[in-house]
C-alpha cells in the first residue's frame, strides 16, 4: 500500500451560495477566484568571492482580489438583491456599496462543507451572458466582486 493516501473522500462541491451580510442572496453555478496569496520579491547578492546568488524573500500577504461568480439571471433584476446592491455601486451611494459575505460550498448531502468569507466587498461588473435564439440554454449572469479581504474558514 502506497504511503500517502486519502483516509476521507475528497471534497466536492455540489451547491454553491452567496451570503451578503449573513443572509443567503443567491444559488451559484459556478465560483472563480478563491484564491490567496503571498506577495515576494527577488533579489541579488554577491556572496564573498565574488559569487552571485539570487534569493525570494516574503514580503507581505496580498489581501484584495477579485470573485467572479455564475448563477442564472433572476426574472426580474429590480428585486434581486444583487442587482440592488450594484446599482447602489453605480449611483455612488458609498454608504452602502461596502459589505462583507461569504461563498459557501455545499456537498451532495447539503452539509456545508467549505466557507470563504470576504470583506470590504462591492460589485464591479454584471454581464449577462450569451444569448443565442438557437438554444434552449437558461440565460445565465456573470457578477465581478471586488474585495479587501478574503479568508477560508472552512
Amino acid at each position: 500500500m502506497p504511503s500517502t493516501f486519502l483516509s476521507s473522500d475528497p471534497m466536492i462541491g455540489t451547491n454553491f451560495f452567496l451570503e451578503i451580510d449573513g443572509e443567503v442572496i443567491s444559488n451559484l453555478m459556478a465560483v472563480d477566484g478563491l484564491s490567496m496569496e503571498v506577495e515576494h520579491t527577488d533579489f541579488n547578492e554577491r556572496l564573498t568571492g565574488g559569487k552571485l546568488v539570487q534569493r525570494v524573500a516574503l514580503s507581505k500577504p496580498k489581501m484584495t482580489g477579485e470573485l467572479t461568480v455564475k448563477r442564472l439571471a433572476p426574472l426580474d433584476a429590480t428585486s434581486d438583491n444583487v442587482w440592488k446592491w450594484f446599482d447602489s455601486v453605480r449611483k455612488g451611494d458609498m454608504a452602502n456599496a461596502r459589505k462583507g459575505g461569504s461563498i459557501v460550498i455545499y456537498g451532495s448531502n447539503f452539509t456545508e462543507i467549505s466557507r470563504w468569507n470576504f470583506t470590504d466587498a462591492f460589485v464591479t461588473k454584471i454581464a449577462s451572458d450569451g444569448v443565442d435564439v438557437t438554444k434552449n440554454d437558461p440565460i445565465t449572469e456573470t457578477i465581478t466582486i471586488s474585495y479587501s479581504g478574503l479568508e477560508r474558514k472552512k
